[in-house]
């Protein structure tokens, strides 16, 4: 057993579990982080989007050092058929600014760097290590946890849980359930290298501007699900994701989906001649609001993906991830502050400050979107993308047809296809949703 206690224990290495980490360190607590990977980022070669203000609340002077891919000045939504995309596209000149607010990284180099930052503020960081249990005392309060180390048992004042949605401590210790399939997705991703001047030219990029492209449609078979492309300098992520209830009821397996994707005519020409190196796939919460599970308790906080905080609408995963670890961090340091003990009622002031943040706010705000996505999955990801595929080709074809005959041909098709009371109806629920 490691004999020397911890201030706090942080099980994780990645968005959560490194801000958790380094902001308690920066406070001159006594840190231990646990990462079963080789190494921080070793277990992700995906592609990810980074928000600058959360970065910079941790590391204040990030963009001098850490490695970045592009800063976005471009994004781009798609509704796809089989055969056609329908998009809509926003770029700005006001995004090449001098510190820009987004950018795509590469989260294997990102995390690695940001762990790097972890250790400098003083914190023992140890990988190649599971955790196998959290450690309780005879009252059932977490005291720390038990790792496949030799050494063994290793005690702390309070354990951060910052493993990923996968992660299986906090159900085993009955901490929380195990998210439902119709509560996360699975999400496939390649990594397609190709020159960097190529990539440039393909996507109307100078320097290191960089731009993404979200897709919903037919690509996801009638499944909950979205299609991505992130431009980074020298190659291109590209990938799709849907729930895992989905994948259960359909059969559809991830990589024909991506597969299928990566053929699309709108997307094959963008990645023609590309060498793909990597692929992976990764868990992603996508309950929203109502799937948080409790986040606080005797001796322990929950933070990241482990607390399914991801806004699905937005695709923020890795800024909500940082935000609820600094924030974690922050109320265990008032607490210890001011000489209390890791309970449960004084670690309360973690939930308190989260729903104060953006974080909570946000997740509320889109609290029953997720439902009406799963439960009319087929009609907004298979049946309305292949009518406005139809009505946009129907106003663009020039072929003799008076333009009042396609106009009622249009209207006729989506009425067929889900009558009125089925487009009000969908409306309806739509704009509730977003309330």
């Amino acid at each position: 057993m490691i004999e020397e206690r911890f201030d706090a224990i942080v099980v994780g290495a990645g968005m959560a579990g490194n801000a958790s980490a380094l902001t308690m360190a920066k406070r001159g607590m006594k840190v231990l982080q646990l990462e079963r990977g080789e190494y921080a980022g070793s277990k992700n070669v995906q592609g990810a989007i980074l928000y600058a203000d959360m970065m910079e609340k941790l590391i204040p002077d990030f963009r001098e050092e850490a490695p970045l891919e592009r800063h976005l000045v471009e994004q781009r939504f798609w509704m796809m058929d089989d055969r056609s995309h329908l998009g809509m596209q926003y770029r700005s000149e006001d995004f090449n600014e001098e510190r820009p607010n987004r950018y795509t990284i590469i989260r294997a180099q990102f995390d690695k760097w940001f762990s790097s930052k972890v250790r400098e503020a003083g914190a023992t960081v140890l990988c190649e290590t599971t955790v196998t249990e959290l450690a309780r005392d005879d009252h059932g309060r977490v005291i720390g946890v038990r790792t496949d180390r030799r050494d063994g048992e290793i005690h702390a004042d309070v354990v951060v849980l910052a493993e990923g949605v996968n992660g299986l401590l906090g159900t085993r210790a009955g901490l929380r359930a195990r998210p439902e399939p119709d509560k996360v997705a699975l999400a496939v991703k390649e990594m397609h290298f190709l020159p960097r001047e190529t990539i440039e030219a393909r996507f109307n990029l100078e320097g290191d501007e960089g731009l993404v492209i979200e897709a919903a449609g037919t690509i996801s078979r009638g499944m909950t699900g979205m299609g991505f492309i992130y431009a980074n300098k020298e190659c291109i992520s590209l990938g799709i994701g849907c729930l895992v209830a989905d994948f259960q009821r359909t059969g559809e397996t991830p990589y024909g989906l991506l597969d299928h994707f990566k053929r699309h005519p709108s997307v094959a020409p963008l990645i023609a001649g590309s060498e793909v190196k990597e692929y992976s796939a990764h868990l992603i919460p996508e309950g929203g609001y109502k799937a948080i599970p409790q986040l606080y308790g005797e001796g322990w906080v929950v933070a990241g993906d482990a607390a399914q905080l991801n806004n699905a609408v937005h695709r923020e995963g890795s800024n909500l991830a940082m935000t609820s670890g600094r924030i974690a961090a922050e109320a265990i340091f008032q607490v210890k502050s001011r000489g209390d003990r890791m309970t449960a009622k004084n670690l309360s002031l973690y939930k308190k400050m989260l729903d104060d943040s953006f974080v909570i706010k946000d997740l509320k705000k889109y609290k029953d979107l997720p439902t009406l996505m799963h439960t009319n999955s087929q009609n907004f990801f298979l049946t309305y993308p292949q009518l406005l595929s139809r009505a946009m080709q129907n106003f663009v074809r020039v072929d003799g047809t008076p333009k009042a005959e396609k106009e009622k041909m249009t209207l006729k098709s989506f009425v067929k296809a889900r009558s009125w009371t089925g487009l009000f109806g969908d409306a309806f629920r739509f704009a509730r949703a977003w309330r």
